[in-house]
């Protein structure tokens, strides 16, 4: 399974009715539990690398903004996952894969679930690349 390409989501609530405070408690409550599902390889919180010089921190956690890796074939239930959990609030997704990327906005959950269609398409522009 080590070979198998994994796809990098970056979402962050963005629910204008919620303040700093309110985003990162939702987000810290979201990564305990994608940290406990077995379809993620890894999530943290995103950090900015690119702050000011001088500030004290070499890198700042941006606030209610998390990072999750998750192979091809998990993708639709960690996506039904964020989908059962902030079906309520506008999330906006950023999907990777090799040197491609997409920016999604999602106010519904079958808007995010659209991004599984667009992380299998980024895989297979990449693997046509690599094959190619």
């Amino acid at each position: 399974m080590a070979d198998e390409p994994t796809i990098k989501f970056t979402f962050v609530v963005d629910d204008a009715d919620l303040d700093d405070e309110e985003r990162q408690k939702i987000a810290n409550k979201l990564l305990r539990e994608i940290r406990e599902l077995d379809e993620v390889e890894k999530a943290e919180r995103a950090e900015d690398l690119n702050q000011e010089a001088g500030s004290k921190s070499g890198f700042a956690t941006l606030i209610g903004v998390l990072t999750a890796e998750v192979s091809m074939k998990n993708v639709k239930s960690f996506l039904g996952f964020l989908g059962d959990r902030l079906s309520d609030k506008p999330i906006k997704i950023n999907v990777k894969a090799g040197d491609k990327e997409v920016n999604i906005e999602a106010k519904s959950r079958q808007e995010l679930l659209e991004s599984e269609r667009v992380a299998k398409e980024l895989l297979e522009a990449m693997s046509d690349r690599s094959n190619g």
